[in-house]
């Protein structure tokens, strides 16, 4: 729907604003110039030629331009209440437009004297006009400055004049471009200025030089840049010159920016860099109400004000962005949403600040309204006070107040709480508490203050180069959470053994100080991380191996949730997205993208795991889940980037077997998996074959973040020497015995296991039709039996434990014992009971399998409480890394149960045949 405007300006609400008054005597007669609406850029660029056509020089062009968007924005705000977005949107264009104009004359002025700038190969050099800030996120105010930065392409000489004359430096002509563009736009005429101009965030600052090569940045963000200006980086974007920003030359901008703001690993170290920044904005607007109480109203700067919500998100995004890139988005109202569906913040908490910004940010632009100045702070006027009301909807000042105060306490009570301020009440043991004020011990000292088993542990620190070679904040960090560590140990909330291995940690992990600070910024990640160390040997190796993934226990759901593959595959695909937005999206990025993801999750189910919040069942469940979603991910991005693929949507499937095909994974598992296709393409088997090579080698290849699975095709038609990948029909005979090359009986048992993972709809239907053929198919039940029972002899043979010690899979009685019984009745059986097909497990099977009356009553379900049993004991031994084999008496009731088992189906005992 249009916005209305009355055509009386007298009648409008806008008339009380005394700027809107001055428009109105100066420019009243040209008003018209610009088209009806909301200012766009078309629209702009349309009352800039108008203007020009009139006789007016581009300064002049410029500047009234801007009064003409000016009071079309009061109109349509005061009067119209338009949405917060066209105020901005019109006001960052009108700035986009008039850094174009600028510098397209700035360049030809300087290019008639010194002719074009060059590079090393004589190619034509650009200049890019950075916005920062306000400007970069495109969310200006009607009264802002404009945070630029200047840098060209290369370094170099200009052409000169034809007659060889003129030639100077690039560095010298773009810093003439730069002062003609600043005496364009931001010097102060009888018009008054389009925006006032700030250099102060260039390289050096106002020290530095107005323009810098794109070397010479690169150069000062890797060796000086301060952890305040990622902050300033992470909403920089290329507003000016239109006609560059599209080319590939900026994404070499990119790739400097983007390592620089977000960093590889998760990055707390900004905390403390932004509670100084926080702490110098709020003491300046302190000293500058000092005296004067009406300044301390100030819906920007004062606490619960519009920075504190944009240091919230941006906090957050450079904390995360490096490893969550669906995070950079440069308005805040975007960001605070992608912040919302990361699981940083929630969702209901996002939507209260979005409101509270909305609200603070129409509530600026009324107060700059009243005089077009650059300022922030709520007027004492009653009057004024009072039209700010009228137009923002409310029937009194008393009611607006009301409100701007609730939104405010708000604000402030969500920035304390993530920053940890003094202030906060309810940080929950999530904040960094007092420790920022503290200062740490020499080592001597704190080794006085330790219990006995970590002060040994520690004391090798005396001696240890790397901890020697710390700088003096990492060392701090690390020494205050060694104190930490030993309270909860005297506590009782730790165990000797957990704080000896977080010790451990600590020294692998020297040289990433984030982790260090992240666990001093969050109390209950340091008490979580020392619960899961002491839980067991693995979580310390894998917690070891993937540092990372140590933020995942900062969410308070952690622990209620289960895995969901849907959530896990839209976040994947909104990942890659973000990425290809900016061109990140080459191989080794998504190799680590896709590493990072798994390890979170495992992580998730690991944390749930040793917080016995999921049975083993459950365990198993969620990391087959997990890796389906793997393989289908992995799939789908190998065949978008494969060369030679030949239809948008491949007739490709992929088998399941062994743990992955029973849903029974454990952590490390490897994947038992066999390719198949369907297409009749001449060059099918050709582009299919380069495909699972290419997706073998995503899962399989070995990155800065470790690997996925380790990957095993034996299972193939005619396994380790057969085709990487087989045609549907090919595998459909070889395993219906159906021609001369036919599928072993012990593929048959493999098959009872076999899961469609991955392929379309007609392939699964068709995958499910062959595997019940094979198990169903009728079989000699002497022939069957003597098959498997020298394959259970053959396995034990090749691991027979000793005699004193039962193997929890291979001794008689074992997993193995009622695994191979049980495929025994389902190749047998299942013809006449078509409800042993189902793949739904050991367990579930040994009880359908009783229920047939194909097993004496309470053999299956004791072997099902045997084997449950069996796989908990076995799933805790491997999480401790102690050995699956126990002492007699152990386990006799399972062993038994299981015994009765073999004994019922195959009338005597393992290795009696």
């Amino acid at each position: 729907m249009p916005l209305h405007l009355t055509d009386n300006a007298d009648a409008s609400p806008a008339q009380h604003s005394r700027f809107f008054q001055r428009l109105h005597r100066r420019y009243g007669a040209q008003l018209a110039t610009l088209p009806a609406g909301a200012p766009v850029r078309a629209s702009m660029e349309q009352t800039l030629a108008a203007l020009h056509a009139q006789g007016c020089d581009t300064g002049t062009a410029l500047r009234t331009l801007r009064q003409l968007v000016m009071e079309r924005l009061m109109r349509l705000d005061c009067e119209a209440q338009a949405p917060l977005q066209v105020v901005t949107q019109a006001v960052t264009e009108l700035a986009e437009v008039a850094l174009d104009a600028a510098c397209r004359q700035a360049r030809q002025e300087l290019d008639e004297r010194h002719g074009a700038p060059c590079g090393p190969d004589g190619q034509p050099v650009q200049l890019w006009i950075i916005g920062m800030g306000k400007l970069g996120a495109r969310e200006l105010n009607v009264s802002s400055d404009i945070d630029l930065i200047y840098v060209y392409e290369h370094d170099g000489e200009t052409a000169g004049r034809p007659d060889g004359r003129g030639r100077i430096s690039n560095h010298e002509y773009f810093g003439r471009a730069v002062k003609i563009i600043y005496s364009l736009v931001g010097d102060t005429t009888e018009h008054g200025m389009v925006f006032r101009v700030d250099l102060a965030l260039r390289p050096h600052g106002n020290s530095g030089p107005p323009a810098v090569s794109l070397a010479a940045l690169e150069e000062y963000l890797q060796i000086q840049g301060r952890e305040w200006e990622r902050f300033a980086w992470l909403k920089s974007r290329v507003v000016a010159p239109f006609d560059c920003i599209g080319t590939p030359q900026v994404q070499a901008l990119r790739a400097v920016v983007l390592p620089f703001v977000f960093r590889r690993y998760l990055d707390y170290n900004v905390f403390e860099a932004l509670r100084s920044l926080h702490r110098q904005i709020r003491d300046h607007a302190a000293r500058r109400s000092a005296g004067h109480p009406g300044r301390a109203n100030d819906v920007k700067l004062s606490r619960g004000g519009i920075r504190e919500i944009e240091f919230t998100v941006q906090l957050l995004q450079v904390v995360r962005g490096g490893q969550f890139p669906e995070l950079r988005r440069r308005p805040t109202l975007d960001a605070l949403q992608r912040v919302a569906q990361a699981g940083l913040m929630p969702q209901e908490t996002a939507d209260a600040l979005a409101r509270a910004y909305i609200f603070l940010r129409r509530v600026e632009h009324r107060i700059q309204y009243l005089d077009d100045q650059q300022t922030h702070i709520l007027p004492t006027r009653d009057d004024d006070l009072a039209w700010i009301a009228q137009t923002m909807g409310y029937t009194s000042c008393a009611s607006f107040l009301h409100e701007l105060d609730a939104h405010r306490e708000l604000v402030a009570q969500e920035f304390d709480t993530l920053l940890g301020g003094d202030t906060n009440k309810a940080c929950n043991g999530n904040c960094a508490g007092p420790h920022a004020g503290t200062t740490a011990p020499e080592l001597e000292t704190l080794l006085a203050e330790l219990p006995p088993a970590l002060r040994e542990r520690v004391a090798e620190w005396r001696t240890h180069p790397r901890i020697g070679a710390l700088r003096e904040e990492a060392r701090a960090r690390l020494f205050r959470l060694v104190q930490r560590t030993a309270q909860w140990l005297r506590d009782g909330r730790a165990s000797d053994e957990a704080a000896v291995r977080l010790i451990n940690w600590f020294e692998s992990l020297l040289r990433r100080e984030s982790y260090l600070a992240l666990l001093l910024e969050r109390p209950s990640v340091h008490e979580q991380l020392l619960h899961l160390l002491g839980a067991a040997r693995w979580p310390a190796r894998y917690l070891l191996q993937h540092p990372g993934v140590i933020d995942e226990l900062a969410g308070s759901a952690l622990l209620q949730e289960r895995f969901v593959a849907a959530d896990f595959e839209r976040d994947l695909a909104r990942r890659l997205a973000s990425l290809r937005s900016t061109k990140e999206d080459d191989d080794e990025t998504l190799l680590n993208l896709l590493r990072r993801a798994h390890h979170a999750e495992t992580f998730r189910t690991l944390a749930r795991d040793v917080g016995e919040r999921l049975t083993v069942e459950q365990v198993a469940d969620d990391l087959s889940a997990l890796a389906d979603s793997v393989l289908r991910v992995t799939a789908q991005w190998c065949w978008e980037r494969l060369k030679n693929r030949h239809r948008e949507e491949p007739q490709f499937a992929i088998i399941g077997y062994g743990k992955l095909g029973g849903k029974e994974l454990g952590y490390g598992s490897d994947l038992d998996i066999v390719f198949v296709f369907d297409d009749d393409d001449d060059r099918a088997s050709e582009v299919y074959t380069a495909l699972v090579r290419k997706l073998i080698n995503w899962l399989t290849v070995k990155t800065g973040e470790g690997d996925l699975f380790e990957i095993d095709t034996a299972l193939r038609p005619n396994g380790n020497s057969g085709l990487l990948v087989t045609s549907f029909q090919s595998y459909a005979n070889y395993q219906q015995q159906r021609g001369s090359n036919t599928a072993w009986t012990w593929e048959h048992q493999a098959m009872t296991r076999a899961r469609f993972v991955l392929g379309s709809q007609d392939l699964h239907t068709r995958f499910d039709a062959v595997r019940a053929s094979v198990i169903s198919a009728p079989r000699d039940a002497t022939a069957l039996a003597q098959e498997i029972t020298a394959m259970r002899d053959r396995v034990l043979g090749a691991h027979r434990p000793p005699p004193d010690q039962f193997d929890i899979k291979y001794s008689p009685g074992g997993m193995v014992d009622a695994e191979f019984a049980m495929q025994y009745l389902v190749l047998l059986h299942s013809g006449a009971h078509p409800q042993l097909l189902d793949n739904v497990g050991n367990i579930a099977l040994l009880q359908r399998a009783e229920d047939a009356g194909l097993l004496p009553a309470g053999v299956g379900q004791a072997a099902a409480s045997a084997y449950r049993e069996l796989r908990r004991v076995q799933h805790r031994a491997r999480l401790d890394e102690v050995p699956t084999q126990v002492t007699s008496p152990a386990l006799h009731t399972e062993r038994s149960a299981i015994e009765a088992l073999w004994q019922a189906v195959f009338g005597h005992s393992v290795g009696c045949a």
